[in-house]
């Protein structure tokens, strides 16, 4: 290691930047002029900035939350009538991408992306300055998905019990949803787009409190009936089973909704609404609905189309099983079902030939809506020549799948 002789002068330094030439903490703010003001101080409202006076019809002074931020402050005008209306916004909008408050971040997102936002608080006990343990922070970001999971499977459909059915849409519907940090394991936010996450909104705010309403009326009375109209509203097992996984091990948790202050209220929901709060002595009677949708949900008749990707039976002839890759029919990704000698071997004949098969029968819910019982009536299906080299192709790709399909016929 080299060291500098005493008598030789030390090297001229760096001048440290201005505060106001740092880097911004957003990449990229929005442009002043595709920005409402009013919506501007709704969301600062809503995140928590204090309003500090201004000049009456012209501009107000905003703060941010939490301590140490006296010396910060955004004026934003009223409105953008005045000439100065825009450049007012342009330093406010810098200021707040400048800002290290994390509610400088939401509400920059919001207004990036009008959206309407969904907050998880989870009272559980603070680390030291604030920290949380690793598992209380996991714990909260599962809950959060489950219950955006659970709202987009009612936007799709009404049911006590999804299992996998409607899955795969409904996950591919969250892939829009922007989520925030996880402050100290305690409060998460995500924000929906308007365009695209609204319904998810709606459904999993009118869900939350139809859920709350059932719970109250059990404890009230001893009976689970509410839980069974609150289907309609979107509770579920999948609903359920997501609370609870938000209250374990916590003192209290909530939801709340927030609308977009750019797009305004939903029809028939409330303009603004207290958070929902579940309490672990909810606890017992939320496991108890999950079991009972759990039990009560009905297989369901279908008629499926799909590829068969694998076949298996014990000998040479007699019944098998088959799984199969569901093209239409059923709002599940697969099914396996146990088929006589003659459908299994119609079902491998048509997998040689690159032919998907269409088979009746019930979905049943044991299991997750995975099962085909009473599998009867397998057809091939005609497929024009292109979708048929595609299936072979697959087919070819996938050769240890395939075991026994047609052995001894």
């Amino acid at each position: 290691m080299m060291h500098r002789p005493i008598d030789e002068p030390a090297p001229p330094r760096a001048p440290r930047p201005h505060p106001a030439d740092a880097p911004a903490l957003w990449p990229d703010p929005p442009e002043p002029g595709r920005v409402d003001p009013a919506v501007l101080c709704a969301l600062l409202a809503r995140h928590g900035w204090h309003r500090r006076g201004g000049a009456p019809g012209r501009y107000s002074r905003w703060t941010p939350p939490g301590p140490g931020t006296a010396g910060t402050s955004l004026l934003v005008p009223e409105s953008g009538s005045f000439p100065d209306s825009e450049d007012l916004l342009g330093e406010a909008l810098t200021a707040l991408a400048r800002s290290a408050s994390p509610s400088a971040r939401d509400v920059l997102v919001a207004l990036a992306v009008p959206s309407d936002e969904i907050s998880w608080w989870r009272d559980v006990p603070s680390g030291p300055a604030g920290t949380a343990s690793w598992t209380a922070e996991e714990q909260l970001r599962t809950a959060a998905r489950r219950l955006l999971l659970a709202g987009a499977l009612a936007v799709r459909a009404r049911a006590g019990y999804y299992g996998a059915r409607h899955r795969r849409p409904a996950a591919a519907s969250l892939e829009g949803v922007l989520v925030g940090p996880a402050h100290g394991g305690h409060r998460l936010t995500a924000h929906l787009p308007v365009p695209t996450g609204r319904p998810l909104a709606v459904r999993l705010h009118q869900a939350l409190y139809a859920a709350r309403e059932a719970v109250d009326y059990q404890r009230a009375t001893g009976g689970m009936d509410a839980f069974d109209g609150a289907v309609g509203a979107g509770v579920s097992h999948e609903l359920v089973e997501a609370v609870i996984t938000l209250v374990r091990g916590t003192e209290g948790a909530r939801v709340g909704v927030q609308w977009s202050p750019a797009a305004g209220v939903p029809q028939g929901c409330a303009a603004s609404a207290e958070p929902v709060e579940f309490s672990p002595g909810d606890l017992p009677v939320l496991r108890e609905a999950g079991a009972r949708y759990l039990r009560a949900e009905p297989a369901v008749p279908v008629r499926i189309t799909g590829t068969v990707v694998r076949m298996r039976r014990s000998g040479p002839r007699g019944a098998g099983t088959v799984r199969v890759r569901v093209l239409a029919g059923a709002e599940v990704p697969h099914v396996r079902m146990s088929l006589d000698e003659e459908d299994y071997r119609i079902a491998g004949h048509a997998h040689l030939v690159g032919l998907p098969i269409r088979v009746h029968g019930r979905l049943e819910s044991r299991g997750g809506f995975r099962r085909l019982t009473d599998a009867a009536d397998v057809v091939p299906v005609q497929v024009d020549e292109a979708e048929r080299d595609r299936l072979m192709k697959a087919m070819q790709e996938n050769l240890d799948f395939f075991e026994e399909a047609c052995s001894g016929d």
